[in-house]
């Protein structure tokens, strides 16, 4: 029996004037997938990213989510909803440690907030207590987990990357969307984070990244969906994508075009 998709966008545009950024774009996640949007430079991928988690209002289309239109959404009201993401460029809180990094991403699972922590309510401090337990769980995940108590600037840029994910992935997500994850990482540092994701996978999540590492796409997608000027001129498996003239074209570019 078929599960009914995760994540649903229909027809997903956004124009700024009178560039026209994403241009009815449509595709779908299952449950447990692990989807790659790739495409060359410009081609509209972290636009679609922000229409996706409520950054960017789209000009026309829908966004669905566990069924629910989720469409012009706030962000925070779309993290609620069970999706969370990670950004091109690190957007790490520099003046916390590990551990209250990876925490702030817990915080929207409990009953209390930053506001009412400051009382030191008996509540507060269990949730502080499980808010930590479950960071370290995280960062334990991802592989840094002695290193928590270090203050979060300090970190090279590749275990930055790995404090993202254990951050995104703290508040226990149905989805987690992922910009350029490999992007300044060294072959041994993407190898570690594929297995993440993987083991992230096994424990119900979902994932739709973009990706400019084509050997980290190819080896970790379950399907690609493929973005040109604006528009999907591809979606399939791998091994479909690999062997698609259109984009061969987009990538490499035509004959025509080589002659001029």
């Amino acid at each position: 029996m078929m599960s009914n998709p995760l994540l649903e966008v229909n027809g997903l545009t956004k124009s700024f004037g009178g560039v026209v950024a994403v241009d009815k774009v449509d595709f779908h996640l299952n449950p447990g997938e692990i989807v790659a949007v790739i495409g060359p430079n410009g081609a509209g991928k972290t636009t679609l990213f922000n229409m996706i988690t409520g950054v960017l209002p789209p000009t026309s289309g829908k966004v669905y989510f566990n069924e629910k239109e989720i469409t012009g959404k706030q962000p925070y009201q779309i993290a609620k909803e069970g999706i969370t993401r990670t950004f091109q460029n690190l957007q790490v809180f520099e003046n916390m440690t590990v551990i209250e990094n990876v925490m702030t991403g817990v915080h929207c699972r409990l009953k209390t907030g930053f506001l009412t922590s400051g009382f030191r309510l008996p509540l507060v401090r269990r949730e502080e207590k499980q808010a930590s337990e479950i960071a370290m769980h995280y960062l334990d995940k991802v592989g840094i987990a002695d290193l928590a108590h270090e203050d979060s600037k300090v970190l090279p840029y590749g275990n930055q990357r790995l404090l993202e994910i254990a951050r995104a992935a703290a508040s226990s997500p149905k989805l987690i969307l992922l910009d350029e994850p490999m992007a300044g990482l060294n072959p041994q540092e993407s190898a570690q984070l594929v297995q993440v994701i993987k083991q992230m996978r096994g424990e119900g999540m979902s994932f739709l990244f973009v990706e400019h590492d084509m050997e980290t796409v190819m080896g970790i997608s379950d399907r690609i969906v493929v973005i040109d000027y604006g528009k999907k001129i591809a979606e399939g498996t791998p091994a479909e994508i690999y062997e698609n003239e259109k984009v061969i074209a987009a990538y490499l570019g035509t004959d025509d075009e080589e002659a001029i």
